[in-house]
């Protein structure tokens, strides 16, 4: 299957002026640290700043709730911590798994550009 997809990769190379397969290579497959440097660019890398900053500082609640339910002693303050400690956690569970869905947004639209590369060049191909 490599085999096939690195054969139609190149015939699509070929059929390209110089810049639409630079273009076409900035399209390429990206690692996970790739990914995760590119939720900083664009429109919305404020967004992912404050979240990440957000992320951290719940971190840090999280890690003082966990502490301080090993130290109090009475069940009120035990429940209080114990809860604070469950409700952070799931807001940085719920802040990841909003970055990672921007991650696969960003993959999906590479491979959306990557398509209308190739369907342009057909239609150019045709149309001579």
């Amino acid at each position: 299957m490599k085999s096939d997809k690195e054969n139609i990769d190149a015939l699509i190379k070929e059929k390209l002026t110089e810049e639409e397969a630079k273009f076409y290579e900035d399209l390429d497959e990206q690692n996970v640290i790739e990914m995760i440097f590119g939720l900083f660019q664009g429109k919305n890398k404020w967004l992912l700043i404050l979240m990440n900053v957000v992320t951290v500082i719940f971190f840090g609640f999280f890690i003082y709730c966990i502490v301080q339910f090993f130290i109090v002693e009475t069940t009120k303050e035990l429940l209080k911590f114990g809860l604070g400690s469950i409700v952070f956690l799931l807001g940085i569970s719920m802040l990841k798994i909003f970055a990672w869905m921007q991650m696969d947004k960003n993959a999906i639209i590479r491979q959306i550009k990557r398509l209308e590369l190739q369907v342009s060049s057909l239609a150019g191909r045709i149309a001579d």
